[in-house]
């Protein structure tokens, strides 16, 4: 049985360590906050105090961090993974980052001896703690079946995307472009209903059962409506991922209006003290723009 390593902790990476321990797998853990490592290794997991020595004890290494400078960090920065990692070890990389950056990583590792695959995930926290995520991979099909039975505790619905590194990452900004206009679609229809006298819980309740139907609408069109905007996937992490978006979309001479007015908006709830709010709370910044709250 191969020896896992996992490094970051945070509201996706805890939980989908967690299931790796669970099904009873060695797991070695680091992160720099010791809170979440303390937890895992009430569980079973091995502590280890560097990303250096997880790639040491490990023949298999996930990582999952906020954004691409963080990724470069643990692979090549000091003590890090490729300080420590024996050839024929496999990277997988579960954080959303540049498809570009992430090209470079693989190329660097592969001339270490390393197999890398992109494996960023959809589903946000409560998909992590379900072990119900989707995961979207690039790299060699030879690779992606040596790890799947790993996705497959963690996940429901593992696409092989291609054979490419960067591969599943582009799929991860594509679906990061599809939930933020979806989110800003359901804001302005729950906007327009409440500002026009109706009844935005009936509004949405009668959507749910039409071709307007979608999950963002029904989880976050709850949200919208209670004004829960505790984080399941933060404001800051989606203004990264548009970002990623719309540099590649610069660089292939690509225009995306759509993604640019939903970059806008979560710059307004971020300038408004909202980077750690739910990525539903751009319905704030379309309330400020109508000087009216659903349901106000």
């Amino acid at each position: 049985m191969a020896k896992l390593g996992f490094i970051g902790l945070g509201i996706m990476g805890k939980p989908m360590a967690s299931h790796l321990i669970a099904a009873g797998h060695t797991v070695h853990v680091c992160d720099l906050a010791p809170e979440p490592v303390k937890e895992l290794c009430s569980l079973g997991a091995k502590v280890c105090s560097s990303c250096k020595d997880i790639a040491q004890e490990s023949d298999i290494i996930f990582i999952m961090v906020p954004d691409t400078p963080d990724v470069e960090v643990v692979l090549f920065g000091k003590d890090g993974v490729a300080d420590g990692i024996r050839p024929g070890s496999i990277v997988v990389d579960m954080s959303s980052i540049s498809p570009i950056a992430t090209k470079e990583f693989a190329k660097k590792l592969g001339d270490l001896g390393i197999k890398m695959l992109d494996a960023p995930v959809s589903g946000g926290q409560v998909g992590a703690e379900k072990g119900t995520l989707s995961i979207m991979v690039g790299g060699e099909r030879k690779v992606f079946e040596q790890v799947k039975p790993y996705f497959e505790l963690m996940g429901k619905n593992i696409v092989h995307v291609g054979e490419n590194n960067g591969d599943g990452q582009t799929c991860k900004v594509a679906n990061q472009i599809v939930v933020a206009l979806t989110i800003e679609a359901v804001a302005e229809a729950l906007l327009f209903a409440s500002k026009a006298g109706a009844d935005p819980r009936k509004v949405r309740e009668a959507l749910l059962g039409g071709f307007a139907q979608s999950r963002i609408l029904e989880v976050h069109g709850q949200r919208m409506i209670e004004r829960n905007f505790e984080p399941g996937f933060r404001t800051r992490l989606h203004q990264k991922d548009l970002n990623l978006a719309l540099q590649a979309a610069r660089s292939l001479g690509l225009s995306l209006p759509g993604t640019s007015i939903a970059q806008e908006l979560l710059n307004a709830v971020a300038a408004q003290g909202g980077s750690d709010l739910d990525h539903s709370a751009i319905v704030l910044a379309l309330e400020t723009l109508a000087n009216h709250k659903i349901g106000g």
